[in-house]
C-alpha cells in the first residue's frame, strides 16, 4: 500500500468518529484537524457516504450531510463508527508485544516508525494495559547491529562480531560467515558458521556487542544442518559437555547448569523426541554426553556403535 492511500485509510478511519462528537463542524475546521485540504475532505466525505454495513441498502450505508451552502457537516447515521476504537487489555497487549516483536525482525521496514507507533500505544493504554496480564518483552538488539546484520546477510558478506556469550566470562572477537537469523524461546539468534571454532555456531543478538561486515563472501558449507532446537518439555535429560560443546549453553533453553570454566559442564534438557536428541549428541563427537536417563544413555551408546560398524 502506497503512503498517500495508507494515510487515507487512516484518515478515513477516524474520519466518522470524530465528526460525530462535533456536531456542527465546518468542512474547514475538519480539513484543518486532519491536515488536509476543505476539497480533499469533501472527497473523503463522498466515499465515506458509500461505505456502509453489509447489505449496502439504503438504511445500512453511513449517512453524512455536508453538501449545503453553509459547510456543516451533520452525521446523521454513523451506522455503528460513532464512538473511537477501543482496544480490549487483550488486544492491546497482543498489539503491543506484536510491535515489539515486529522490530526484531530482518528486512528494511521502517523501525523508527514501529517504535513511534509501540510508544503512543503503550501510551494511550496507560494504566489499562498495566492493570493486565504482565507481559515480559525481550529487550530488543540494538538499530546499529541488527542493520549490519541484515546488509551482511542481504550481500552476504563475512562479519566481525565482538561477542559476550554466556559460556565464558570474557568478551570475545569472531570472524563468522552468517546463513540467517532465528527466533527462538523470546530470543533471536544468528545462525553462522564460526571460522574461530571452525564449526556451525549460534550467537544470540542481545549479546552481540558490535558487528562489522567485512569486504569478502560469507562461506557457508553446503552441508551446514539445521539450527540445532529442541523443545522446552518432555523427559529431562542430564547432560555432559566439554568446553568445545559449551556452545550449547547459548543455542538451548537448558537449566540446572554446572559450569567449570574452560572444561565444559553440565546441565538439563527437556526432550520430546529421543530420536533427536540421539541424532544430535552423535553429532557432538564425543565433546556431548548423556548422563541421565541410563536407558537414553544406552540407546546413544548403541547408536554410536552400529553407526562405527557401518563406518
Amino acid at each position: 500500500m502506497s503512503a498517500p492511500a495508507a494515510e487515507r485509510l487512516s484518515r478515513l478511519l477516524a474520519l466518522v468518529p470524530w465528526l460525530s462528537q462535533r456536531s456542527g463542524v465546518s468542512i474547514s475546521e475538519a480539513a484543518r484537524h486532519f491536515g488536509v485540504t476543505p476539497g480533499e475532505l469533501e472527497r473523503d466525505l463522498w466515499l465515506v457516504v458509500c461505505c456502509g454495513l453489509p447489505g449496502h441498502g439504503p438504511d445500512q450505508l453511513i449517512d453524512i450531510q455536508f453538501w449545503d451552502d453553509d459547510g456543516i457537516i451533520d452525521v446523521i447515521d454513523p451506522q455503528t463508527l460513532e464512538r473511537p476504537l477501543r482496544l480490549s487489555i487483550a488486544e492491546a497487549t497482543a498489539l503491543a508485544v506484536g510491535l515489539r516483536m515486529l522490530a526484531q525482525v530482518p528486512g528494511s521496514h521502517e523501525r523508527g516508525a514501529i517504535a513511534s507507533a509501540t510508544a503512543k500505544l503503550e501510551e494511550a493504554a496507560g494504566a489499562a494495559l498495566d492493570a493486565g496480564q504482565s507481559v515480559v518483552v525481550v529487550q530488543t538488539t540494538p538499530d546499529a547491529v541488527r542493520s549490519v546484520l541484515d546488509d551482511a546477510l542481504a550481500r552476504r558478506r563475512a562479519l566481525h562480531l565482538v561477542y559476550a556469550g554466556a559460556t565464558r566470562d570474557a568478551i570475545t572477537d569472531r570472524v563468522v560467515d552468517p546463513r540467517a537469523v532465528v527466533h527462538q524461546d523470546g530470543f533471536d539468534y544468528l545462525d553462522a558458521w564460526c571460522r574461530v571454532a571452525g564449526a556451525q555456531r549460534t550467537f544470540r543478538l542481545d549479546r552481540v556487542v558490535s558487528a562489522r561486515a567485512l569486504d569478502e563472501p560469507a562461506v557457508v558449507p553446503d552441508d551446514l544442518a539445521p539450527l540445532a532446537t529442541a523443545p522446552t518439555s518432555g523427559l529431562p535429560v542430564r547432560l555432559a559437555f566439554t568446553e568445545s560443546a559449551a556452545w550449547i549453553l547459548d543455542a538451548l533453553d537448558l537449566v540446572d547448569v554446572v559450569r567449570d570454566l574452560g572444561h565444559g559442564g553440565r546441565a538439563t534438557l527437556r526432550v520430546a523426541d529421543r530420536a533427536w536428541i540421539v541424532r544430535f549428541v552423535l553429532g557432538q563427537g564425543g565433546n556431548l554426553v548423556v548422563e541421565q536417563p541410563e536407558d537414553l544413555r544406552q540407546e546413544v551408546a548403541a547408536s554410536a556403535r552400529a553407526a562405527l560398524s557401518r563406518s
